[in-house]
């Protein structure tokens, strides 16, 4: 096997294409980071792809926009994980993607390094074919604009302190995810939901992939909260993306939180797969205790932690 190391996301698509396509909505996350770092360069300044090559055959691949974590294809073949974690040079921070494979790479990078992995969070990936439109609720739906920045900036960076735990000192990668958002595309974009002419939710669309979209973002201020607006903004957002062609929408939930994973369900998101976000330690953890036939054990795997909230986006450290 071969392991290319690609810069260009162009080509990390052409290449990596049929792989991910064979399940699209499993690898939305890889094909809108890299559709967003072909379409909007300044989004993601720099961006490393990887592919595992058999026989001219791509058999596995990975992205990562640095400093964020690496984000994981599901592999053709297994050994392509091994390739994987010994052709990247350099540290991670983490890696994402779908359950097992994700675990499976994790195990691999962490043993030939000697460091230990650590849960941070539990996802569920979702597509939505058909809308099951929510109960009425007051208001209407619009897109936001650039006069709305400070308003869609602030609800972001609240939404990543509160749903994902993160306190940005630097919000530069926010600010030029919501900047991309707000210049008005078919690709990228914001929804505000209005009740009595001001705005109460948010959601956010982007990440195109062949076929579908993500939607992300999904907050609402406390204040609004237990009226039925981030329901509504999800719908609506969701509704605009499939009136526009798209074939799919898809989602990213948080495990430990029932009431995001039922709402969503209730307006027709179904299922698709498991996502983990696995972070590596950054020193080195005392090794087990070496056993008849482990006795050069090095990485020390910890059991999934419980998620934290979130809504909709999934933990890569950028917007894809």
């Amino acid at each position: 096997m071969d392991v290319d190391v690609l810069t260009d996301p162009v080509e990390v698509l052409e290449r990596a294409g049929p792989l991910l396509g064979a399940d699209e909505a499993r690898h939305n996350l890889a094909f809108g980071i890299l559709s967003s770092a072909r379409d909007q360069p300044d989004v993601y300044p720099e961006l490393r792809g990887w592919i595992v090559t058999e026989r001219s055959k791509v058999v596995g691949a990975a992205v990562q926009t640095p400093p964020s974590n690496l984000v994981l294809a599901r592999p053709l073949v297994e050994r392509a994980l091994d390739e994987l974690a010994e052709g990247i040079d350099g540290e991670l921070p983490g890696v994402v993607g779908a359950v097992p494979e994700v675990d499976r790479f994790a195990q691999l990078w962490a043993a030939r390094r000697g460091i230990g992995v650590e849960t941070r969070f539990e996802q569920r990936i979702y597509a939505l074919r058909r809308l099951h439109a929510p109960p009425r609720v007051e208001g209407a739906m619009r897109l936001a604009g650039p006069a709305d920045r400070d308003l869609v900036l602030g609800w972001v960076v609240a939404f990543s302190r509160e749903a994902l735990h993160d306190d940005p000192a630097d919000t530069g990668q926010l600010e030029r995810s919501v900047d991309a958002r707000l210049e008005g595309s078919e690709t990228r974009g914001i929804v505000l939901w209005e009740a009595e002419g001001r705005p109460v939710a948010l959601a956010a669309f982007g990440g195109p992939t062949p076929n579908g979209i993500r939607i992300s973002f999904v907050y609402t201020p406390p204040e609004h909260r237990g009226r039925g607006y981030g329901s509504a903004v999800t719908a609506a957002t969701s509704r605009l993306q499939l009136d526009r062609g798209r074939r799919f929408c898809f989602l990213y939930t948080d495990l430990a939180n029932p009431t995001s994973n039922a709402i969503y369900l209730r307006i027709g998101y179904e299922p698709v797969c498991d996502s983990r976000e696995l972070a590596f330690e950054p020193r080195p953890v005392p090794p087990a205790e070496p056993g008849p036939a482990d006795s050069n054990r090095a990485a020390v795997w910890k059991p999934p932690a419980r998620a934290r909230p979130t809504g909709g986006f999934p933990r890569q450290g950028g917007s894809g």
